[in-house]
């Protein structure tokens, strides 16, 4: 099944205007002293960094490095095109011109490297639409407690605790810390007080006050 073929203005005129800046540029090349294949080189490399920075702007519409390279290269472009409408003796360039001419390749390598070798910011995420018609969530908090079932048990309250009971003292360790008091109240005339046997005995505190009880000691 053949397709009809569509007359698109819009597409010749696009073929039309490129025709006309690639030959103006390298007319303009060519008048720059690049003759051969070369003159035709440039509205080749001019062209290729003007679509490759428009294609980089559809990605990265903020891209300030996008809008340079597009607009030196369209620049480049529309300066051929008034360079070569008559204002420009052709047959006499500049000395400018011929330097902006001839370093223009370099120019062109680097900002096409930099458009396409640089990577773009990813796209922040949508927002959450906001249901305003929803109602808003409440949170309820009782502040009344339960009243107390009559007909449940009381319960008894738990018995308390025994108190710990005193360690046993081994007896070869009460005689040996009596011995001790023996000697003290001996050679000092007083009886021993406890938590002097407590450091000479170097005994835990539940030991020691159970070794003063067994003496009576203060």
């Amino acid at each position: 099944m053949s397709r009809s073929i569509r007359f698109d203005a819009v597409l010749v005129q696009a073929v039309i205007a490129g025709a006309l800046s690639f030959a103006h540029l390298h007319d303009l090349a060519e008048a720059a002293g690049q003759t051969g294949w070369k003159a035709w080189a440039y509205p080749v490399s001019v062209d290729l960094l003007l679509v490759a920075a428009w294609r980089r702007l559809r990605t990265a519409r903020r891209d300030r490095s996008a809008w340079t390279w597009f607009v030196i290269a369209l620049t480049a472009s529309l300066g051929a095109n008034i360079a070569t409408a008559g204002l420009l003796d052709l047959t006499h360039v500049p000395a400018w011109l011929r330097i902006l001419v001839a370093g223009w390749p370099a120019l062109a390598f680097l900002g096409g490297t930099l458009l396409v070798h640089t990577p773009t910011e990813p796209p922040a995420p949508p927002a959450q639409p906001v249901d305003e018609t929803a109602a808003p969530e409440v949170e309820m908090h009782r502040t009344d407690e339960p009243a107390p079932d009559p007909a449940a048990p009381e319960l008894a309250p738990a018995p308390p605790k025994p108190a710990p009971s005193a360690p046993a003292v081994p007896a070869a360790l009460l005689d040996h810390a009596r011995k001790i008091a023996d000697a003290h109240q001996a050679s000092t005339g007083s009886p021993m007080a406890a938590d002097a046997l407590s450091a000479r005995l170097q005994l835990p505190a539940p030991m020691a006050d159970a070794i003063a009880a067994e003496l009576q000691l203060a």
